[in-house]
């Protein structure tokens, strides 16, 4: 580890000498990737300074506890030293084996979220409307912008589909274990007989796909034009404004009627589109590192159900981590980080322990 740490370092401060070179700096494009390799280095290679310096602490001390020609109140003073040294070392240690975790390479992009009512009816519709508005209050906390790309709103309420764009640096590292089967326990307010329903919803967090990532050829795209249903003001429902596109060599098909303009309706349906076809990438790579290993938190897998949202005892599990918090209105309405930093926590436990296998 110590070997890598050095060798981070190093490039840092040559990279530190680059950015600051006249002759890169003309290049923008080369000089961005050069100022975007530094600033990920920067945290590695802040901790390892601190490392070193505890360690130098450490071995200054043991050299004055062990110098027989030191008198026993500076000997009692450099043990003390080196206890809390040595405490600081073993802490520093776990901070940078994180650090030095390979980190996904989508971690800081703007997120595309897709959430679907699932088995329970109305009861499912408006379940995926709380869930919808608990990401969007989410996103606000964190000051990030959120954008409808297509909505298909439920008679009774709520959604039957919503998907939405999540513009902000990390969304993705935050929102990635979201994905997955969401169940609701409530008593529907046209129950009167009290009794509790179960509801689902599915929600798919997808990270923004990049030009440079995934190139569509126009001949593998069939785009249909068609006038746009339910709500959406005066032009929305008169014209051929929305749009479906369907992607020939994979069968994917989305479609986006969200706004009056044709043009810009094609735009988000493309985004979509690459959104998910980068996702079917990285869902099957994933597929092939869950083989090697038993569980795997940040996994995305659709199937699963991850979530319980049970309304009479006010409480949220998450079976993935067997965590369960009784906080479930705060949780509705955005406060979702407390759940979100124990599965990166436990994601990073797992990487961790793969690791050292």
């Amino acid at each position: 580890m110590l070997d890598k740490l050095q060798f981070l370092q190093e490039k840092y401060e040559d990279l530190s000498v680059k950015i600051g070179d006249p002759d890169i700096i003309s290049n923008q494009n080369q000089w961005k990737k050069l100022v975007k390799e530094h600033a990920s280095l920067e945290p590695v290679v802040e901790k390892y300074k601190e490392y070193k310096a505890a360690t130098s602490t450490f071995d200054d001390a043991k050299e004055i506890l062990y110098d027989k020609s030191s008198d026993e109140e500076l000997r009692e003073m450099a043990k003390m030293e080196m206890d809390e040294a040595e405490e600081q070392i073993d802490t520093l240690k776990e901070e940078l084996q994180l650090l030095l975790l390979p980190k996904d390479p989508n971690d800081d992009k703007n997120v595309i979220v897709e959430v679907r009512a699932g088995t329970g009816g109305e009861e499912a519709a408006l379940f995926a409307g709380d869930l919808f508005r608990m990401y969007t209050r989410y996103a606000e906390k964190n000051g990030w912008k959120t954008e409808i790309m297509s909505a298909s709103e439920a008679d009774a309420g709520g959604y039957k589909e919503m998907i939405f764009m999540i513009i902000g640096n990390g969304a993705y590292s935050k929102l990635k274990y979201e994905s997955g089967g969401h169940r609701v326990q409530r008593i529907p307010t046209t129950e009167s007989g009290g009794r509790i329903h179960t509801s689902a919803a599915t929600v798919a967090v997808l990270p923004e796909a990049e030009d440079v990532e995934l190139e569509i050829s126009p001949n593998d795209l069939k785009v249909d034009v068609f006038r746009a249903s339910g709500n959406g003001g005066q032009s929305v429902n008169t014209t051929d404004s929305a749009v479906r596109i369907t992607h020939l060599p994979t069968g994917l098909v989305v479609s986006c009627q969200d706004g009056k303009s044709q043009l810009k309706n094609k735009e988000k349906a493309l985004q979509v589109l690459k959104a998910r076809l980068l996702d079917r990438m990285i869902q099957d790579q994933q597929a092939e590192i869950a083989a090697d290993r038993k569980t795997q938190v940040g996994s995305g897998d659709r199937s699963q159900r991850i979530r319980t949202y049970n309304f009479p005892q006010g409480r949220i599990t998450d079976h993935r981590i067997n965590l369960t918090l009784y906080k479930l209105d705060s949780f509705l309405n955005g406060e979702i980080d407390e759940m979100i930093e124990a599965l990166i926590t436990s994601d990073q436990a797992e990487k961790l322990k793969a690791a050292e296998e």
